[in-house]
This record gives C-alpha cells, structure tokens and sequence, in this order.
C-alpha cells in the first residue's frame, strides 16, 4: 500500500512538472512582436518597387528594387505571419509584396531565383494553391534553369565576379543549394524532370569540389565553362579562401537537409549531418550558439557576430532534428533560438526601422552590411519559429 502511494505521488510530481519539456521560446510572443514591428515596417514603404533591406551607415533605412537577390524575403517574412496569425491583414499585405516581385521570373541573369520568387511565391502557393504564384515559379523555373552548363554540372552564379574581372569564367558560390528546393518544386509540379536532374546534379558536384576534409565548405569555386574543371577555390565574403565563412556553412547545411527531405538520397542526410557536426563542435562556436561571422575570423573573441547565420542554422536544425528524430539538433536550435529572442540579438520595439533582429554581417571584406539588420535574418527568423512550434521531439 505505501509502495503504491509513494508511486501515485511521484506520478503526480510528473504531471505538476509536465511530461514533455516545455518550450524555451514564447513564439507567441516573438509573432506578436514581428506583427507590431511588420506593421510599421509596412506602413514606412509605402513604394512597392523598393524592398527594405537593411540600414545604411548614416542610419537610414536601406532599400532596393526587384531585381536585387533579397527581394523575396519580405514578402516571404509576411507570409510567415499569416501562416501563424490566419489573419487576412497579413494575407493581403503579403500578397501585394509577392506580386511585385512578379517580373524577375524572367529574370536569367541571376542565380538567386530561389530567394527572388521560391520565398515569397512559394510559401504563398503552399498557403492558398493561387493557381498565379505557381505560373509565376514555373516561368521563373525555367529562367533558372538556363544557367545550367551540361559541360560543368553546376548551375552558375555570377557571371563574372568584379573582384577577379575577367579571370574567371563559371564561378559557383555555396549558397546556390538555396535553388534547388525551387527547381525540385518545380519538377514536382510540371512533371518536367529536367528541374530535378539539375537539382541532385548541382548537389552532387558541390559535394565533390566545395567540401574540404572537415565538411566545412569554401564561399566559392570557380570552373573552366569548357570542361569543367576547377581552376580556383576562394572566398567573396569569408574571412579567408580557406576560412569558414559562417552563412556559407549555414547554406550548405540548409540545403543538404532540403535535398535529404525532397529526395530521400542517404548521401545528402550524410553531407547535412557531417556539417551540422562540423558547426556545432567547432572549438569557435559562442555558448550562446550565435556564430561569429566566420568561423575563423582572425581576431575572436572580438569579431562580429552573424545573427543570419544563426537564424539559417536553427531553421535547418529544426528540420533535420524533424528527419532523423535526433533530439540534438534540436536543443542547439532551441539554444540558439532562446538567444535570438534575448535582448542581445533582438531589435527593441519600433528601433532599428522596425527589423526584427539586429547584428548581421553581410560581407565584412567589403565593409558592406557589418552588424546590422537583414531582411534575410528576419525571414529565416520566422520560418525557425514556424517550424519550432511544429516540431516535438
């Protein structure tokens, strides 16, 4: 009899404590504070031709047009808030933000389709089937497409690079994985399998030739267009051409978890899973889990953190953790989650031209986008808190 009731007690204690580990992070509370913070946003850019970007050195707020790579993300970021509010508000306003992306579908002199039109059009799709986002990602499909090479086996990505002028004739950058969950999309739906020959044909080569021994990737390699071949492997935004630049990690990581989730091939859960070890036992690694800039910036402690970085990973941690059910990956994104909400990371209301998060690094060789915030580390911001509020493990 005492043996049972000690037993019924404990059992109580369990229930009063919770079964199920509580969640470190208020989503509610953090989209609470996007919709008072989009809000504003919203009513400050009033011009539909110029999305906001980020916040210049004088302090005003940064914009740019359509054409620009980051042009999605705003309006994907809305939708985001519809999908968690269902309020119609935000439906609306992310609708008209969308649509004025709508002429890059024609877009062929970039690589960043994915970002452009798959952030904003996609997520518009998946939440209402508006049969005119999906003409627009298959125009845009197609236009990405055109900048694949049969001869390198890779999609390219700058046409030439200001930097090298010139030297270099097919140069691919780590974050064109971010493009093939489009493309993959886009064979899904048009039943044209070329999309999706592409997709595990760029994957595959970026396995070969931007993976070093460690699983951590270099910002960019750059081929001969003739046969193929790599001439040179450097970096644009790294601190190094063998440093780790920390986004460039993030978009590997990403990307292999999108390819292992859309195509089932074991060797992209090997690659996700090899760079996700590879950021979270780096020696370089704050406790808090917000990376520096690049992994190994020459003057840490005392470099910038990449608040983008951090949101890109805990999104792709959340979804690995989803596909493999390892508990792990999804504590380090809850930890890298809890410190993005913080204080430290987290605009206050109404500062900072109403961004939701503050200290990004954009290219810190090229002074450009040094600590501040970015329209893409809000987005991906978003879609973690979406996706942590799905996820039990």
């Amino acid at each position: 009899m005492m043996t049972k009731t000690i037993i019924m007690g404990m059992y109580c204690v369990l229930l009063s404590m919770g079964l199920h580990a509580q969640p470190k992070v208020d989503v509610q509370k953090e989209i609470e504070f996007a919709k008072a913070q989009y809000d504003l946003m919203l009513k400050a850019n009033t011009d539909i031709t110029r999305f906001p970007q980020s916040i210049k050195k004088d302090g005003t707020l940064d914009t740019r047009k359509s054409e620009w790579w980051c042009s999605g993300f705003f309006g994907g970021s809305l939708w985001y808030i519809y999908e968690y509010t269902k309020d119609n508000k935000w439906k609306e306003a992310a609708d008209k933000w969308t649509m004025a992306v709508e002429k890059e579908k024609h877009n062929t002199t970039t690589h960043d389709l994915g970002f452009m039109l798959y952030c904003p059009f996609g997520n518009g799709y998946r939440l209402t089937n508006n049969e005119k986002y999906k003409e627009v990602m298959l125009t845009g499909a197609e236009s990405l497409s055109t900048r694949f090479s049969e001869k390198v086996g890779l999609i390219k990505s700058w046409d030439d690079w200001g930097r090298y002028k010139g030297m270099y004739n097919y140069v691919v950058i780590i974050d064109n994985m971010m493009n093939l969950d489009f493309l993959l999309w886009a064979s899904k739906v048009s039943k044209n399998k070329k999309y999706y020959d592409i997709s595990i044909t760029h994957a595959d080569n970026t396995i070969k030739n931007h993976f070093r021994k460690d699983y951590s990737s270099y910002h960019v390699v750059c081929y001969d267009k003739d046969n193929g071949k790599v001439v040179a492997k450097r970096t644009a935004q790294g601190a190094a051409d063998e440093s780790a630049w920390a986004r460039g990690q993030a978009w590997g990581l990403y990307g292999y978890t999108m390819m292992y989730r859309e195509t089932g091939h074991k060797r992209y859960l090997k690659q996700a899973e090899k760079i996700a070890k590879f950021i979270i036992n780096h020696p370089n690694l704050p406790a808090d889990k917000i990376p520096y800039w690049d992994f190994n910036a020459p003057y840490i402690p005392k470099e910038e953190r990449d608040v983008s970085a951090a949101t890109i990973m805990a999104s792709a941690l959340l979804d690995l953790s989803t596909l493999t059910n390892k508990k792990k990956y999804y504590t380090i994104a809850e930890e890298m989650l809890v410190s993005l909400s913080g204080t430290a990371y987290k605009s206050k209301p109404g500062e900072n031209h109403n961004f939701l998060l503050k200290h990004s690094v954009g290219s810190k060789p090229e002074n450009s986008e040094v600590n501040t915030p970015i329209i893409y580390a809000d987005y991906y911001y978003l879609e973690a808190l979406i996706r942590y509020s799905k996820t039990k493990l």
